[in-house]
């Protein structure tokens, strides 16, 4: 029997009235350029800081990745579940909590990741339940046996051909199993309208000037995957758009995670911004400076994420 997808908001424990998985939840083809942030080696730099965001994405989101999980449409517990573009874990270990009999394997392209994520699974406790997988999709599938729930979080939109993508997980799956995919509807943004002061409207400038790298390059991202999940034989059971509103109050994550991205976004910007808004950026990132981000107290993480649960028909 098919259902009609229902559209529902969620009241978040701060206000909020929910939201996505991180912003910078893992994916498939992790060596690609990331178009949400960027690359940058200057003096702003913080090395490779894609695991540290995707920690602290794990870290301040927590609630909100819990909540999508315990909102999934599942007919029963799983017990084998294929994490894609598992990152350094979120998904991975708010899906092991949430099902203290499952199994998950993680998969992702990023050796360095995957080891991120078995020593958080050493320390944890739960090494055994967690097998990791090294893969670039977009070249060839592993085996990955007969899963019962596959998780996707800002991840597909990485494939370079997500129909295939899809297909491939309806046969991966078990009759009747479930295919969680979460997009991204907006990067998140920290700072208020009319910051910094010497350059109201910066982060939204830097965000514009990023938008055609990101259309060029992965021309998926915010794409609405319930067609796409229809056409590809999957019975799509429920959507649901969250978004997030947390402000500096909920603790210091969330300065260090609006550091990490604006650096990481300012390498994907620097080329095209004007001088005067560059240097506005500078001194936000300068974290020994006045003005540094790190040291405001209006900082506020606002995102949106929609995520789609569809079914593998049984027959």
């Amino acid at each position: 029997m098919s259902h009609t997808p229902q559209r529902a908001g969620h009241q978040g424990g701060h206000g909020a009235r929910s939201h996505p998985i991180g912003p910078h939840v893992g994916a498939p083809r992790t060596d690609r350029a990331d178009p949400r942030t960027g690359t940058h080696t200057g003096p702003h730099s913080g090395g490779d800081s894609q695991a540290e965001i995707l920690d602290l994405d794990a870290e301040v989101l927590a609630e909100h990745i819990a909540s999508i999980i315990t909102w999934l449409p599942l007919t029963s517990a799983p017990r084998h579940i294929v994490d894609l573009g598992c990152g350094t874990g979120a998904g991975t270990f708010a899906l092991l909590r949430r099902f203290p009999q499952g199994e998950v394997t993680a998969v992702d392209s990023s050796a360095d990741h995957l080891s991120r994520l078995r020593e958080k699974a050493r320390a944890s406790g739960a090494v055994d339940r967690v097998r990791t997988v090294r893969a670039d999709l977009d070249a060839h599938w592993p085996q990955l046996g007969t899963p019962e729930l596959v998780w996707a979080s800002a991840s597909m939109h990485h494939m370079a051909d997500p129909d295939r993508a899809l297909r491939t997980v309806l046969d991966l799956l078990a009759p009747g199993g479930l295919f969680a995919v979460v997009e991204l509807a907006a990067f998140p943004r920290f700072l208020p309208p009319d910051a910094p002061g010497e350059r109201p409207g910066l982060e939204e400038r830097c965000h514009a000037a990023r938008d055609g790298y990101r259309a060029e390059h992965v021309p998926h991202l915010g794409a609405d995957w319930g067609p796409k999940l229809t056409a590809a034989g999957f019975t799509v059971e429920g959507e649901r758009t969250i978004t997030v509103n947390l402000d500096r109050s909920q603790g210091d994550a969330i300065g260090r995670y609006a550091l990490e991205s604006l650096r990481r976004l300012r390498g994907a910007v620097a080329p095209t911004l004007p001088a005067e808004d560059l240097a506005a950026l500078d001194r936000l990132l300068d974290t020994a400076g006045p003005h540094s981000i790190v040291r405001r107290d209006d900082l506020a993480i606002r995102t949106e994420r929609t995520v789609w649960a569809a079914r593998r028909p049984r027959q």
